[in-house]
């Protein structure tokens, strides 16, 4: 085995498990974050049960989520009117042999970054350390250009860098420099939290409204015992015209609660009042729904592309996290396989570029939301028999080439073996270049 440690750049959600997965090959890393301290911001997520298998692999089981979330039971799109459009199981119930979470995204990151310091040591995660671009070396290695928060700039050696810098990737940029710009069709986003009764299921994840005007809200906690109440994330979205761009002064920003709450007067029915939920909330953010083109690669020599670095995608899906997730435990998989050099990065590279580039283009054109396209095109969103707008089959057929595609199908997933087989190891012998 070589010396040199797997640089990660980014202590996200992606790169925090790929620094775990690592650790289990028995490879060492060393993991940089731009920002000088963690702190367990966002707000809700969901995991999928194809990335609670792999954090179960990982031993981070469903009693460290069950701190930090709960499973989800169902998935619902509701029309304007209050009527389902569809609505099934989640997680053991429907039959999967691992559950779906929903989660408090900062308390994810932080129960992987306290797990990494457990087992990899504090010194393996450098806050305040920015990966601003790379350089492979003709022997093997690759070099990690590294800024620090105050400015001060270093090189770091490594056997490989990932890339796990998120959106705004400085990985990314370099590998890909005349990469487009991130690309936005309109929708704003406002998300937050506030206590609320849980509704239908108790853990239930719902659409409502339309593909230009929805709502979606979920429980990310347990009631409170005495009050009955849980914390419910939710978010609030509208599209409007995007052919001028995105003109206010940030991509993502704090805001009060009034600012635009009024798009949602009058949503209300007798199972939910969505102007009096969000009142209750202290404050929200605002971001527009981004992501980026595809790219044709996420390798380039001894360096890979991870998580929202490799494949930056609308959150329709519920899946941007558990992507994040299943691409640590593919990409240590290959390095299983091929060793850890150039031929196992490829090998990862060629078998899932393409595909999840092709999720990414599905998530931008609604994702499973597009349910709600349909219904909006057939019957303007008000409709009193669904089966009659969409027969239950074309719905259900719709659900099940989502799952497909972005890789938690029930039978398939159930059948699957490990991604990496239980104590399976990067062997010394398999360093490649």
């Amino acid at each position: 085995m070589t010396d040199q440690p797997v640089l990660i750049a980014g202590a996200g959600i992606g790169g925090l498990a790929m620094a775990l997965t690592l650790h289990q090959l028995g490879v060492p890393c060393l993991v940089f974050e731009s920002v000088r301290e963690l702190k367990p911001l966002g707000v809700g997520i969901n995991l999928q049960p194809n990335a609670v298998r792999e954090l179960g692999d990982l031993g981070i089981g469903t009693e460290a989520l069950d701190r930090i979330g709960l499973p989800a039971r169902e998935w619902a799109l509701v029309g304007l009117n209050g009527n389902d459009i569809y609505a099934e199981p989640r997680g053991l119930l429907a039959g999967y042999r691992w559950p779906q979470y929903a989660v408090h995204r900062g308390e994810l990151q932080m129960l992987l970054y306290r797990t990494v310091v457990e087992r990899l040591g504090k010194e393996s995660v450098r806050p305040g350390h920015r990966v601003a671009g790379y350089r492979n070396e003709a022997d093997g290695t690759v070099t990690a250009l590294v800024e620090t928060a105050g400015g001060a700039r270093s090189e770091v050696r490594g056997a490989m860098l990932v890339g796990a810098d998120g959106m705004h990737s400085a990985v990314r940029a370099q590998m890909h420099p005349a990469q487009p710009p991130i690309h936005w069709g309109g929708a704003i986003m406002w998300r937050g939290v506030s206590p609320g009764v849980p509704i239908r299921s108790g853990a239930s994840f719902v659409g409502l409204g339309t593909h230009r005007h929805r709502f979606v809200f979920y429980p990310i906690s347990p009631p409170d015992p005495e009050t009955g109440l849980a914390t419910i994330n939710w978010i609030a979205e509208v599209t409007v015209d995007a052919s001028e761009g995105r003109k206010n002064s940030g991509w993502f920003k704090p805001v009060a609660i009034v600012d635009f709450s009024h798009h949602f007067d009058g949503w209300t029915w007798d199972w939910l009042d969505v102007p009096a939920l969000l009142a209750r909330a202290d404050g929200a953010y605002e971001n527009p729904m981004i992501d980026r083109d595809p790219v044709p690669t996420w390798q380039d020599g001894r360096v890979i592309l991870i998580g929202d670095a490799a494949h930056p995608m609308y959150p329709t899906g519920s899946n941007g996290a558990s992507q994040a997730i299943m691409d640590t435990r593919a990409l240590g998989a290959a390095l299983v396989e091929h060793g850890l050099g150039e031929a196992a990065l490829a090998a990862y590279d060629a078998k899932f570029c393409g595909p999840i580039s092709q999720l990414v283009l599905r998530n931008r054109g609604a994702g499973p939301f597009g349910l709600l396209n349909l219904v909006d095109e057939r019957c303007g969103g008000t409709f009193d028999d669904i089966d009659a707008v969409i027969p239950a089959a074309e719905r259900s057929a719709f659900m099940a080439g989502y799952k497909a595609a972005a890789g938690f199908a029930i039978d398939t997933l159930n059948a699957a073996p490990p991604t990496i087989a239980a104590g399976a190891k990067v062997s010394p012998e398999l360093v490649s270049t």
